[in-house]
């Protein structure tokens, strides 16, 4: 193996496993240690699973690989095809949240065909909450300290076309201790009771927050605005928390 060109080396390395080069291969010696810390091994990865990026940051290719792999919603259950497991901090104003089916009463489908159900609230403030354990996701402190890759966080809200209702979004990223170091609150978004049950998203993408993020904290709720019995409020489907390469 010393024999080797690096050229070659580096295309046997890549046909190992992510984990097994930077867990055991990089411990062998230092040459091998020096084509797993460099950009040639896992650009060649990357170009043999069909990862591709915009940029040519070659100090962070081994980060893109693995967040690229990893890449995935983190929100469980974001569309109700559980009812309301995986949610806590529940708050159930009025008569509550229930599931319905798309497109429910005076309202629109959904702009993925692949979205079946939603959540909606009631006469009085309904919220409901996730919290994501980064580390238990696979994305560790080193990773979360250094890089501090972007975290992005989506959520789709509509109204029904005969009533109008109150929609709000709350995420936090938390420290070990529950500590708030970065947060995105949106306005309390109106819909009028003439609108036109359309579904809109709401985005927000955190950059250079700082170290010491070891949790996302995702919640979101509304009411409607008539105090009508049972379920007039806002609607709320596909919500996502992704970390991005």
């Amino acid at each position: 193996m010393e024999s080797l060109p690096e050229a070659v080396l580096i295309r046997i390395l890549a046909s190992i496993p992510a984990v097994d080069l930077v867990l055991a291969c990089r411990l062998v010696c230092c040459q091998w240690k020096n084509l797993v810390d460099g950009a040639a091994l896992w650009i060649l990865k990357c170009q043999q699973e069909g990862l591709t990026r915009a940029d040519s940051d070659a100090e962070n290719w081994q980060n893109f690989y693995f967040l690229s792999k990893k890449r995935k919603n983190l929100i469980k259950n974001p569309c109700g095809e559980e009812d309301l497991e995986h949610w806590g901090e529940v708050e159930n104003g009025g008569d509550g949240w229930k599931v319905e089916e798309l497109p429910g009463d005076f309202g629109k489908e959904f702009p993925s065909e692949e979205v079946h159900k939603y959540f909606v609230t009631s006469y009085e403030w309904c919220r409901k909450a996730q919290v994501i354990d980064l580390r238990a996701e696979g994305y560790w402190e080193e990773l979360m300290d250094t890089t501090q890759p972007k975290i992005m966080v989506r959520d789709w809200y509509a109204g029904r076309r005969d009533a109008g209702c109150l929609y709000e979004l709350c995420v936090r990223l938390l420290s070990d201790n529950e500590d708030v170091l970065a947060e995105f609150k949106s306005e309390t978004i109106t819909i009028p009771q003439e609108n036109d049950g359309s579904w809109t998203e709401i985005s927000h993408t955190f950059s250079s927050y700082g170290p010491g993020v070891r949790f996302v904290r995702f919640e979101h709720g509304g009411q409607d605005t008539l105090f009508w019995k049972g379920w007039y409020g806002v609607r709320v489907t596909n919500s996502s928390v992704t970390v991005e390469p």
